[in-house]
C-alpha cells in the first residue's frame, strides 16, 4: 500500500459540496485516511474568477501513480469538469501532490507536484493533516514549506471543520 496526498478544489456551483462529492467518490477507489478542514482561497494564476474551496486528502492505495491520476481524472469527468483555460474556473480539480517519496516526470504526471511549495491553498490544508510529510526534492516538511511562504502564496481562510469528509450522510451517486 502506498500513501499519497491530494489537493481538491472547486470554484463553481456548490463549492463545498463539490469537494465533498469528490472525496466520497475517491473513497470508492482508495482508502481515505484524513481530510483537512475546508479553506476558501483566492484564485491563483488567473485572478479574475470566483474564490475556491480547497481541501487536502491523505489516502492509502494499491493504485500506482498513473492509475491514481486516471482515477482523479475520471472523477473530474464524472462531476462535469470540462477542458478550459489554464488555472481557469472549474467545478472540480483533483491534483496529486505527493505519492510516497516518489520523484518522477513524464508527459502525464510530475511528482511531487511542481508548484505545491508556492501555493498556500495547497500547503495550509496539507499542513492540517500531515505537517511532517516531507517534500522529496526540497527536503522540507509541509509545515516548513508553509512557514517559508511568509505572507506570500495567496489568501487562505479556514471556513470549517470536517465539511468535506467521506462519511457525510448525503447520498453520493456511484460512478
Amino acid at each position: 500500500m502506498a500513501r499519497a496526498y491530494l489537493s481538491i478544489g472547486s470554484n463553481q456551483g456548490g463549492r463545498v459540496e463539490n469537494c465533498t462529492i469528490a472525496v466520497a467518490k475517491l473513497a470508492h477507489k482508495v482508502k481515505v485516511l484524513s481530510v483537512s478542514a475546508v479553506y476558501e482561497t483566492g484564485p491563483w494564476g488567473k485572478t479574475d474568477q470566483p474564490d475556491f474551496m480547497n481541501v487536502a486528502v491523505e489516502v492509502e492505495t494499491q493504485l500506482g501513480p498513473h492509475e491514481l491520476l486516471e482515477t482523479c481524472k475520471r472523477i473530474e469527468d464524472i462531476m462535469g469538469r470540462t477542458p478550459g483555460e489554464r488555472w481557469g474556473p472549474r467545478i472540480i480539480d483533483l491534483d496529486i501532490l505527493l505519492y510516497e517519496d516518489r520523484m518522477m516526470e513524464d508527459e502525464y504526471l510530475v511528482l511531487p507536484h511542481p508548484r505545491m511549495h508556492e501555493r498556500r491553498f495547497v500547503l495550509q490544508p496539507l499542513s492540517d493533516i500531515a505537517p511532517q510529510v516531507r517534500h522529496p526534492v526540497l527536503k522540507k516538511t509541509a509545515a516548513e514549506l508553509l512557514a517559508d511562504l511568509g505572507e506570500g502564496g495567496g489568501r487562505v481562510c479556514r471556513v470549517g471543520e470536517d465539511q468535506a469528509t467521506a462519511g457525510d450522510e448525503k447520498e453520493i451517486p456511484d460512478d
